[in-house]
């Protein structure tokens, strides 16, 4: 401490009471929390208290203000009390100015310039203390601040933090830090009273309703008040500079006079000069016009009066739009008692409040923190540089919004501060050199950007007077002249231009008038000159920052601008910044559409207004009544794709051929931030999807020959394809020929890849026909469907019938004889084919066949059938081609379906096309034609004697005479055999036939219906060798009612068929039986376990016929006439359950059929909900449907196979599964399931 440095503290400052108090706090914590309350002098004597213990002199005390007019006058106020010049023991520093020296012990300064002294001094070893005053407003600075030091205090614990606050929650911050000391210092010694004088009072108009005074009205009447009751100063806090000059306007009448007043206006933007008017002593009365600069940074002396109206411009940043809005917003409560606090210092106070204490009580406790309502970017961008970490992850007081991080985050990845998806975000080279600029990054951005293009000087004029107010003013009584003066400067395409040629002017005009006749142009002209001034200023800082950053910058005085400008250079630059800004213009709105889908009209005093360009880029967005775009410039949505290069996004529609480009092109569009800037632009394919681009050009150049291509392969494989063309005319058919698929196929297994246009194509072939000249040529066959696998399955080449192979000829002659498919059969086997097999006609006639088949009917059975064509679909979809007669099936299917009962001499044979029903051939084994027609029953019939005697002498050579045998007479019965008759094969399958009372041995077509058969006719064999034990005498009469209680003609008769069921049991269990030894040891095992296995089955039927019979007496009860249907097939369905031979049909599923009968029930039960229980038998009926002409398909006595018994449980399952879940079903189905086992 200098040796003649007195330091005295005003005894009447409530801090100094408390000194000693503050002296042993700072000295015992590293933080310390004053909370002090407005007038307690903490912003003045705090510094001195540091420096009187020394600190200070192993570096600055720093002490920060929020508010650069704060600053300046808080270190002018600490100079006077120390009794030294300004500048050298206490200096001060803000954006324009700094008076500060190495040897300054106290350096007040803005929040802003401490923060960007960390770009350079990252532990601020510069400073021992540092004293962060007014932290309770909570700036962006100040919160960034406090958690800087929060992190950086473990690595200097020499150094002393001291955070002063109003009395608004001061244990915030002691929290923040730990558990800091809180100092408490009273403040005003005085009462304030409260005065509440809503701008809505008690008067009515005529119309009823409350009249509202104008706020400037309700001020003149607040101060008239005020005036008559005290004596000092007056104090009036408005939202903003117009305000002010219209309160000033308004008292100007009452100002005049010995009992008036001066009305002082007070804001951040004034002179030093003129905010120095408000602290010079006065012995006349003042009224003091102020912003919310007047709540907490400066203690302006001599006020005994309050007025607040209740309101102030508070920032707010929109995530959503992007857009920083600054509207007028109520301010808080602790705002509200901040402002009243700054009268009663001197004597008793009163504070006139221009709304009501309702209002008062209904407003939010605090203001929200800075920090939750502006734009991160700036944040963001210094915490990167510092290498901070993620804003998420940093300890703020309070976390800002997720949302307001990811906006910043995305504001500087739109301006190529830091690098896409980086996490925590890493900074690129612009960024860096962003860091490093104190201006909004958008700004620093456009001089990055001008010093490439080398435009920076005009640059750095438009940003300067971007970041400060519109040095143009327009006087509300004055427009129309201030429009006129302005109007020199316009340029019609940009506005950013007219800013340039106010510029030049003001440069001029500087140069050749006075320093006082430049300020009375400036006022004659509507130009603020102080703005003017701090244009210059702040334009002459930015010059100096950028070339300490080693920028282009031209030599020679800087604020000229030499030359004539390069405008596309300049928008350009501007434009890198702005690039979210862009708008397209909307004739059907009228407006522009921007990024993000926000939309917004040109500002009406920009010179853009009326022209309305097609693309703009607007400085700013500016959101009031609605979104306003301010500062606009006509723009080229080229440059925006240039800049913007990493943030475009590209799509393409309406890929197509150019036959002369011989390629591929599509349309691209391009959108930045969704703003289209560019349609439909024509761009080469293969650029953008090579393997598009590629099969287009196969498939329009080589396939459909869409280009000027003279190669000789092409040639060849033309004529090829022009005489498969002929052959298919010839033909005439329109499927012989391959299809473009095919062609295409050849050329795409041998171009390569690379290959997208005809311009490529010829470069590889030069070279690829060197080594394989034939490579792309076609062959005929390959250009003919001779075999494809549509024609081999529509129209086969044989016909397969079991093991034969029938061929099949072809011939399209209407009107010949032979038009339409000539089956050829050998003469041996005719009678071995079965009618209804072929009655269905070849696949490829199918479904026209059965369509024509329906429209014969007469017209009253066919308007059931239509529409024929679905239908006939239908009935193929759901009657697969069997052993039926088409004819039958597709009777049963209709009458089934739509309800319709046709009579076979209803079908119109003579009315269907006959190349639609096959012609067949029979030929002798010399291969002559012995018969030959279209109806095989009559060529059965004409050959019937020479069948017979075919038949006969298979029969013999087989020896299949036998026919009504109790006992296996059979020997070996072979599993099949082969006869050659009339020079063809005949295939057989031998098996036992179950004839009641006896058992033959027959020949079966198909090993299916062997299977079938001879399972039967073993267990028939079984039975007939084995008395069926007794199974009745040991029951007692109630056992022996309940089985006489059943659909079989008597206990008796169930028994024998009890015994039947154990007997095909037993069959099924062992391999099937060929042999005498094989037969005879089923047997003995047969009479070892047959009586056992009858009483076990006996049981099972007991239980079923109980359920059974309850069924049964449930379903013969009353229902509504609506649940009819649904009763008539629950009865259906019991019948084909439980029958007279229920017990031998139903095999090893006899022990379901209890269940099966229970889901009855249950279906009955819930028969109140009759559209559930349509809906559920909508899905089965179909499927029974199915199974039903399956097996009436079936020739008469044949039995069903295993595919079809299957089947036939799965359905009563998927019955179980609908109707009574709860019951379970031993296996998974479905519908699917069951539609499967049929197919």
């Amino acid at each position: 401490m200098q040796a003649d440095l007195t330091i005295q503290f005003p005894p009447d400052l409530p801090v100094s009471n408390r000194r000693e108090d503050i002296e042993a706090a700072i000295r015992q914590h590293q933080v310390v929390i004053i909370a002090g309350e407005t007038g307690s002098g903490k912003t003045t004597q705090l510094p001195k208290i540091c420096l009187a213990m020394g600190r200070g002199s192993k570096g600055m005390i720093g002490h920060t203000q929020p508010r650069r007019i704060a600053a300046r006058s808080v270190a002018e106020r600490i100079a006077e009390e120390l009794n030294c010049e300004l500048g050298e023991l206490v200096g001060y520093q803000v954006r324009f100015t700094d008076r500060s020296t190495k040897s300054s012990r106290v350096k007040v300064m803005t929040d802003g310039i401490l923060l960007a002294e960390l770009q350079h001094d990252r532990d601020l070893r510069k400073y021992d203390t540092i004293i962060i005053d007014e932290a309770h407003e909570r700036s962006l600075n100040i919160d960034f601040l406090l958690g800087y030091l929060k992190q950086l205090l473990p690595r200097r614990p020499d150094l002393k933090v001291i955070i002063t606050s109003a009395t608004i929650d001061p244990e915030r911050f002691a929290e923040y830090f730990s558990g800091a000391p809180i100092l408490r210092v009273s403040g005003r010694t005085f009462p304030v009273e409260i005065r509440y004088r809503p701008l809505v009072g008690d008067q009515y108009d005529d119309e009823g309703e409350p009249v509202i005074r104008d706020q400037t009205e309700a001020i003149e009447d607040a101060v008239v008040e005020l005036c008559a009751e005290i004596d000092g100063d007056i104090l009036v806090f408005l939202p903003g500079e117009r305000e002010i000059r219209d309160a000033a306007d308004a008292l100007a009448h009452r100002a005049k006079g010995p009992k008036g007043f001066d009305v002082v206006p007070l804001y951040s933007r004034l002179s030093a000069r003129e905010q120095h008017r408000v602290f010079e002593s006065h012995g006349r009365r003042r009224v003091v016009l102020a912003t919310n600069v007047a709540e907490t940074s400066l203690t302006v002396p001599g006020i005994m009066a309050v007025v607040d109206t209740g309101v102030a411009r508070i920032s707010r940043y929109s995530a959503r739009s992007k857009v920083q809005r600054l509207p007028v917003e109520a301010i808080s409560q602790a705002s509200a008692s901040q402002r009243s606090g700054r009268c009663g210092r001197l004597a008793p106070g009163i504070a006139i409040r221009l709304y009501s204490e309702e209002d008062f009580l209904g407003r939010p406790e605090f203001t929200d923190p800075e920090i939750l309502r502006t734009s991160l970017a700036s944040v963001i961008l210094q915490m990167t540089s510092l290498r901070l970490g993620a804003v998420s992850d940093f300890a703020f007081l309070d976390a800002p919004d997720s949302r307001a991080i990811t906006a910043g985050v995305q504001l500087l990845e739109e301006l190529g501060a830091i690098k896409p998806a980086s996490r925590p975000p890493r900074l690129t080279g612009v960024g860096h050199k962003l860091a490093r600029l104190p201006v909004d990054p958008r700004m620093g951005r456009m001089l990055l950007e001008a010093s490439r293009l080398g435009c920076l000087p005009e640059v750095l004029v438009i940003t300067s007077v971007l970041s400060i107010q519109d040095p143009r003013e327009r006087p509300a009584d004055q427009q129309q002249r201030a429009d006129q003066f302005h109007a020199r400067f316009a340029d019609q395409r940009s506005d950013f231009m007219s800013l340039l040629n106010l510029w030049r002017y003001l440069i001029d005009k500087q140069s050749s008038l006075g320093s006082s006749a430049f300020r009375r142009m400036c006022r004659d002209e509507h130009l603020n000159h102080l703005r003017v001034r701090e244009w210059q200023e702040f334009e002459s800082q930015l010059r100096q920052i950028c070339r300490q950053l080693g920028m282009k910058l031209p030599r020679g005085k800087g604020t000229q601008l030499l030359g004539t400008p390069d405008e596309d250079l300049i928008h350009k630059a501007l434009l890198s910044g702005l690039l979210s800004h862009i708008g397209l213009r909307d004739p059907d709105r009228r407006d522009y559409l921007g990024g993000r889908g926000a939309r917004f009209a040109i500002f009406p005093g920009s010179a853009l207004a009326k022209r309305q360009p097609q693309y703009v880029m607007a400085a700013e967005l500016v959101e009031t009544s609605r979104l306003w775009g301010r500062q606009n410039a006509t723009i080229d949505p080229a440059w925006a794709e240039d800049l913007g290069a990493n943030l475009l996004k590209r799509s393409y529609s309406k890929p197509h051929w150019s036959r002369k480009k011989e390629s591929a092109q599509a349309l691209e569009r391009v959108t930045l931030y969704g703003v289209p800037l560019v349609a439909e632009r024509p761009v080469l394919l293969g650029r953008v999807d090579p393997p598009m681009a590629r099969e287009m050009f196969i498939r329009h150049a080589l396939v459909q020959g869409e280009w000027r291509g003279r190669h000789k392969f092409y040639e060849i494989n033309q004529r090829l394809l022009r005489e498969a063309s002929e052959l298919e005319h010839r033909a005439r058919r329109n499927d012989l020929v391959v299809d473009e698929f095919v062609l295409f196929d050849f050329y795409d297994a041998r171009i390569p890849a690379d290959v997208v246009s005809a311009a490529h194509f010829d470069t590889w072939w030069k070279q690829a026909r060197s080594k394989q000249p034939e490579l792309l040529n076609f062959t005929a066959s390959m250009l003919v469907r001779d075999g494809a696998d549509e024609l081999a399955d529509e129209f086969p080449m044989q016909w397969s019938s079991g093991e034969l192979a029938l061929p099949v000829s072809y011939r399209f002659e209407p009107g010949h004889v032979d038009d339409g498919a000539t089956i050829e059969l050998p003469l041996a086997v005719i009678h071995q084919m079965s009618d209804s097999e072929l009655s269905w006609g070849l696949p490829g006639h199918r479904q026209e066949f059965v369509t024509a088949l329906i429209k014969s009917l007469p017209k009253q059975l066919r308007v059931q059938c239509v529409p024929a064509g679905q239908t006939a679909k239908e009935f193929l979809e759901a009657v697969p081609p069997t052993n039926d007669n088409l004819l039958d099936a597709l009777a049963r299917y209709l009458r089934g379906v739509k309800g319709a009962q046709i009579p076979k001499q209803a079908w119109d044979l003579g009315r269907i096309p006959v190349h639609l029903r096959p012609t067949f051939k029979v030929l002798s084994q010399d291969g002559e034609i012995v018969a030959k027609g279209r109806d095989l029953l009559e060529i059965k019939k004409s050959l019937q004697p020479v069948y017979e005697a075919a038949l006969a002498a298979v029969a013999s050579d087989a020896g299949v005479t036998s026919t009504g045998q109790t006992k296996w007479t059979f020997g070996l019965i072979e599993e099949s055999f082969a006869q050659t008759r009339a020079g063809h094969q005949v295939l057989g399958f031998p098996a036992l036939n179950d004839e009641g009372r006896s058992v033959g041995l027959v020949i079966c077509a198909t090993q299916a219906e062997q299977v079938a058969r001879h399972r039967a006719g073993v267990r028939r064999l079984l039975a007939l060798s084995l008395p069926c034990p007794d199974l009745i005498s040991d029951l007692d009469n109630a056992a022996k009612l309940a089985f006489a209680g059943s659909p079989y003609s008597s206990a008796k008769a169930l028994m024998q068929d009890v015994c039947l069921a154990v007997l095909g049991d037993l069959v099924d269990e062992r391999p099937m039986v060929h042999t005498p030894d094989e037969f005879a040891e089923l047997t003995r095992l047969a009479e070892a376990e047959l009586g056992e296995r009858c009483l076990t089955k006996r049981d099972q039927v007991r239980a079923v016929l109980a359920t059974w019979r309850e069924t049964d007496r449930l379903l013969h009860g009353r229902v509504e006439i609506r649940q009819l249907p649904a009763l008539t097939q629950m009865q259906a369905q019991v019948a084909a359950l439980v029958n007279p031979r229920f017990v031998s049909d139903s095999g090893d599923h006899l022990a379901h059929l209890s269940r099966y009968l229970k889901a009855i029930q249950r279906r009955y039960a819930d028969l109140g909900d009759l559209p559930r229980d349509n809906r559920l038998a909508a899905e089965v009926d179909p499927i029974q449907q199915t199974w039903a002409n399956r097996v009436g398909a079936l020739p008469p006595g044949r039995p069903m196979g295993p595919e079809l018994t299957s089947a036939r449980w799965l359905i009563e399952e998927l019955r179980v599964s609908l109707w009574a879940q709860t019951l379970g079903t031993p296996v998974k189905v479905s519908a699917q399931r069951v539609r499967a086992a049929l197919a």
